[in-house]
């Protein structure tokens, strides 16, 4: 049971909402909308009845879809050597995806270790047990689902990998590599000079060891890639490969039938993922701070281009709401509201195969959302997932 079915009205009783500024797929217009069994039943314009739920002119959102957030490992680590419990720490994200207006999120846990983070590997499996358990028990307000994003630098990415993929709750793949001097951190000095201030060893030393260090990684990718992205073909799972930065990456994506680029560090990147027809995800923090925070292309740029078709939160999980809404507003973006909203809703719906959401039209689930606007700034006044409130 979830928290939506807890809070169900028996029966297939009819929910207005009317007087609202509804967000269709391609325009905005002053109706309401009707529902009734979990799904949309009807979009109309004009006042409605007199019955109903009335939004006071506020907009009606389609519940947003979040491809990939780091959010949860955050919780789970709230300080850098705090463990918390990883059922407490699915509540309290929760709590957060549902307040930013994210009605289905994909978590997207790390698969395998790096230097910085070691302890990746034993809390994998905790993580995504706490999250079935409290979903099962009807506690989390936002649907939630897994994205295995795989570090092919670790040797036992692949083993992890197979022993949680059948898990009905994953539900995306991504490979990635978190090296210096390569793809999303491709300023290789500074890492060396940051590694020499931290260790105190030796210039000389310290490249020494970094060159030992890409060549072993290099090695254990070259086996670990082709074996992550044969599981996610096996079980039929949406594939995406994470920070492309050269125009190689992009044609061996294409070579493993990969057909999302995930967060393009640049725009001949991205330029190619476009020419082989790939869908691309861009940072909602990027076009909130203006830019990448790792000095890699602003997602601005991207999209003076159309060459961003989707975002995803990353590491604030309300930065979906918050930069559709700035689009829309920012004459430099050229897109408008509906535009917008369809990069944070109907196409990541589209390409996680759930093609039963992502927007406000007959028959789609009815998650949708509340939502005001002050001085420029949306927050969610109201939430429904599968047609019943959840906020």
């Amino acid at each position: 049971m979830t928290f939506a079915d807890r809070q169900a009205p028996t029966g297939s009783e009819l929910t207005i909402l009317k007087n609202a500024r509804v967000v269709l797929r391609d325009e905005i217009v002053s109706g309401h909308v009707s529902i009734a069994g979990g799904e949309i039943v009807s979009v109309d314009t004009g006042a409605g009845p007199r019955a109903g739920t009335d939004l006071d002119g506020d907009y009606l959102l389609p519940g947003l879809v979040d491809i990939h957030t780091d959010h949860f490992e955050k919780h789970v680590y709230p300080r850098a050597h705090v463990r918390w419990d990883p059922l407490r720490a699915a509540l309290a994200h929760d709590a957060q995806i549902i307040g930013g207006g994210v009605t289905t999120v994909f978590d997207s846990l790390c698969v395998g270790a790096t230097l910085k983070n070691p302890e990746r590997r034993e809390i994998l499996a905790p993580m995504i047990d706490a999250l079935e358990q409290a979903q099962t028990a009807g506690m989390l307000r936002s649907e939630h689902l897994v994205h295995l994003r795989c570090e092919i630098t670790d040797p036992e990415t692949a083993r992890l990998t197979e022993e949680n993929i059948a898990k009905p709750i994953v539900r995306m793949i991504s490979v990635m590599e978190h090296l210096p001097g390569r793809r999303q951190s491709r300023d290789i000095e500074g890492y060396i000079s940051r590694r020499m201030a931290d260790s105190g060893l030796s210039r000389a030393t310290v490249e020494k060891d970094t060159e030992k260090l890409l060549a072993l990684s290099d090695e254990i990718g070259h086996r670990v890639r082709p074996a992550v992205v044969a599981l996610a073909h096996r079980h039929k799972l949406p594939l995406l490969s994470h920070d492309d930065t050269e125009e190689v990456h992009i044609d061996e994506a294409v070579l493993e039938g990969i057909a999302v680029s995930e967060f393009p560090c640049t725009l001949e990147a991205a330029r190619k993922a476009r020419e082989h027809g790939m869908h691309v995800v861009g940072g909602a923090p990027n076009v909130l701070r203006g830019g990448s925070q790792s000095g890699n292309i602003a997602v601005s740029d991207l999209m003076a281009e159309d060459l961003v078709d989707i975002l995803a939160s990353d590491y604030v999980p309300r930065s979906l709401l918050d930069s559709a809404f700035l689009i829309a507003a920012d004459a430099a973006f050229s897109a408008d509201l509906a535009e917008a909203v369809r990069m944070v809703s109907k196409t990541p719906a589209e390409v996680a195969g759930l093609s039963d959401r992502g927007e406000i039209a007959t028959g789609k689930r009815a998650d949708l959302l509340h939502v005001g606007l002050h001085n420029g700034h949306p927050f969610v006044k109201q939430a429904w997932r599968a047609g019943q409130r959840v906020l």
